[in-house]
């Protein structure tokens, strides 16, 4: 009885306790921070908000401001919904602009000479090897079939190199910016028309300009030598039909692409050539499609240029299909020998019909090109005629079918810059974002910041009532176990109080037993 009573007590106790710090928990959460909306929204900088979130009852008054700033901020969510469509399409404006400057780097040059071949180079060697090339039919005034000759393997560059025309001899005259030039000035370089020879094709060395206008740039007079060229006995993929030079103008940084970008010069004419250099700039993706510089180069090519992936691309085709190469393309595989004509130009024609998709030449983000003017007039007039055939040994008709004269120079000391701009940036978006908001809602950067300083509160005054829950929660059924504990101590130590006073009771009543038996002992005796 007295250890039951004991272990109520203690129960109560504990009870009593855990009552006192529930109502002290719920003292707290009645009184939380001041983290209402109301009088969040009396504080932010949000316009219409304070006339919404107000204590009381929702009356007309909230309802409709309420509507209002619903309104707002869907037209807001519109409008920025349209500035982030028009953003990610990634529109863009094209800018021009003219720009002089005291001096201009002159553009390389590269001429050709429509025939490939002079007839009177060519070997018996030559016309056997070049018969599917030429159409020639080849030299055997013994009468033996062309399978029962024997030549040496051809060496097309060779071949080139030495039945090409010879700049030597068809330069009669050149003039750069009122000074002398040679044909050392040129060099020589391979294109589908054989041998060919670029001005000014060397960047570190190119030559300057400093003045605009016809006769301050190149001026050259050739001989294109027509009684070399090649008797037409059939018509093959190669055979030219016209006499005269291609030329080409462009950059020092690409390789001539003659055969298609080039243009005709007749004999028998000065063509005036006046340059306009244009300086473009395109946009890489997502505003555009070109190929910027940190892309990889192609091999064999300093800097990139559509005419270098076009050789590049047409080199490949024709190793994957006839496992050579020809002359002007870059590479070190096997050079094509005449018998493989016929494979190159099935490959070549297979590559230009295709979709592209094989062959896909991005255009680069920096390009420089030259516009040009052509005019001519004829040469020579019946005065300077009989001056030029006394002057270089020539008739008077041979001057007139075989002499060209090309000039070429730039308009004028100025360049065109056409540059792709972004229509529409970050800034653009943001200032538009941002006016929008204004507009509407009234907010701004700031605004939005309170919005998230006050999401933050809320949301930390909440963990934090949480977990002081959770931790009072433990505590109390720690302090439970300890109660428990203690009664139950509590109640060994009194049963064995109660044990050692019944030990001494019965000592006690043993002991007054004892003296009272023997008291009764001595009575007797």
């Amino acid at each position: 009885m007295f250890s039951e009573a004991v272990f109520d007590r203690n129960l109560l106790w504990s009870r009593g306790k855990k009552a006192s710090q529930t109502s002290g928990l719920s003292e707290r959460d009645r009184n939380p921070p001041a983290k209402d909306l109301a009088g969040f929204a009396n504080a932010c900088s949000l316009h219409g908000i304070n006339h919404i979130f107000v204590s009381g009852r929702l009356g007309v008054r909230q309802t409709l401001w309420a509507l209002a700033f619903l309104v707002s901020l869907a037209l807001f969510l519109y409008q920025a919904a349209k500035c982030a469509i028009s953003y990610l399409e990634h529109p863009h404006v094209t800018a021009l602009n003219e720009e002089a400057t005291p001096e201009m780097m002159f553009p390389a040059v590269t001429i050709c000479n429509i025939n490939r071949f002079r007839f009177s180079a060519l070997t018996d060697a030559d016309i056997y090897h070049l018969a599917n090339l030429t159409g020639l039919p080849p030299k055997n005034k013994d009468g033996h079939k062309p399978t029962d000759l024997e030549y040496p393997a051809p060496d097309m560059q060779d071949i080139f190199n030495r039945t090409g025309h010879q700049l030597e001899e068809m330069l009669k005259s050149c003039n750069f910016s009122g000074q002398n030039c040679s044909a050392e000035d040129f060099t020589v370089v391979y294109t589908r028309y054989g041998k060919c020879y670029t001005f000014n094709g060397n960047k570190t060395t190119s030559r300057k300009t400093k003045q605009g206008g016809m006769g301050n740039g190149l001026e050259i007079m050739l001989d294109i030598q027509q009684d070399e060229y090649l008797p037409i006995w059939k018509e093959t993929n190669e055979t030219s039909l016209e006499a005269g030079i291609r030329v080409q103008i462009h950059s020092q940084d690409e390789p001539p692409y003659i055969h298609q970008l080039g243009f005709g010069v007749s004999p028998g004419f000065q063509t005036f050539v006046s340059c306009q250099e244009q300086r473009l700039t395109y946009l890489p993706q997502p505003w555009g499609n070109c190929r910027s510089t940190s892309e990889q180069m192609i091999p064999g090519y300093d800097t990139y240029s559509i005419s270098a992936c076009r050789l590049r691309c047409e080199t490949l085709e024709v190793q994957r299909v006839c496992k050579c190469r020809m002359v002007h393309m870059p590479g070190d595989a096997d050079i094509c020998t005449p018998s493989n004509i016929k494979c190159v130009d099935k490959a070549l024609a297979l590559l230009q019909t295709s979709s592209g998709d094989t062959c896909l030449c991005e255009t680069p983000c920096n390009l420089t090109r030259y516009g040009k003017e052509l005019s001519m007039v004829k040469i020579p007039s019946k005065g300077s005629a009989r001056y030029l055939s006394r002057k270089y040994d020539k008739t008077e008709d041979y001057i007139r079918d075989n002499f060209l004269v090309l000039d070429v120079f730039f308009e004028a000391l100025n360049y065109e810059t056409i540059e792709q701009k972004k229509a529409y940036d970050v800034a653009g978006l943001l200032g538009d974002i941002g006016g929008q908001m204004g507009l509407f809602i009234g907010a701004s950067v700031l605004t939005i910041l309170e919005i998230l300083d006050y999401v933050y509160e809320v949301i930390k005054h909440r963990l934090e009532r949480l977990l002081r829950s959770q931790r009072e929660d433990k505590k109390q059924t720690q302090q439970q176990q300890q109660a428990s504990t203690v009664a139950t101590v509590k109640l060994e130590e009194m049963k064995v109080k109660v044990s050692h006073m019944l030990i001494s009771g019965a000592l006690v009543l043993g002991c007054s037993i004892d003296q009272l038996n023997r008291n009764k002992a001595q009575r007797e005796i």
